[in-house]
């Protein structure tokens, strides 16, 4: 029995490895990025993602916005007030993306001035975070990002964070 103890231990461990609820892509290792947040800042894998704190009061009344910022992430605890209307106008037309980070609710809710946070319709799909890209003359992208397998954890998360980093240095929704 000794004898095939290592063979059994080798079968145990490539048979973990198969059962992942991680999915592992690799860190965004594009041009340095400057995030500004709304909320806390996320723990990510890059050091090459500046974050800075932002307000409401500042996305309103900056006039370039993408001057200082390549995106900018709303965190969770600040998704309703996001959706006031008042907004609306900075996500259509700053010609930055916007991520609104654990929203259920569609991108509706942050670009169409008739919708609150609650009374727009929730994401039929789960959805880690959403984004809003505009570029121009009333056109802009929408973008989701799940979490593979639907499964919250500290790699998926991060996993999202990266692709999030490739659509802003892109400006494409993948």
């Amino acid at each position: 029995m000794k004898k095939y103890l290592p063979i059994v231990l080798l079968i145990l461990v490539m048979l973990t490895g198969c059962n992942s609820d991680s999915v592992y892509t690799p860190p965004y290792d594009g041009k340095n990025l400057v995030i500004g947040v709304i909320g806390n800042f996320p723990k990510v894998r890059e050091d090459n993602v500046k974050f800075k704190k932002i307000n409401f009061n500042k996305i309103e009344e900056e006039k370039n916005l993408s001057s200082k910022f390549d995106a900018i992430f709303i965190m969770k605890e600040h998704l309703s007030e996001a959706a006031n209307n008042r907004y609306a106008a900075v996500y259509k037309n700053s010609g930055i993306p916007f991520f609104f980070i654990e929203s259920k609710k569609s991108y509706l809710a942050f670009v169409n001035e008739q919708f609150s946070y609650e009374s727009a319709p929730d994401l039929g799909d789960p959805t880690y975070a959403t984004g809003i890209y505009h570029f121009g003359k009333g056109k802009y992208q929408y973008c989701g990002y799940g979490l593979y397998n639907d499964k919250v954890n500290e790699n998926n998360i991060k996993d999202v964070y990266s692709r999030i980093f490739t659509t802003t240095e892109s400006g494409k929704c993948y």
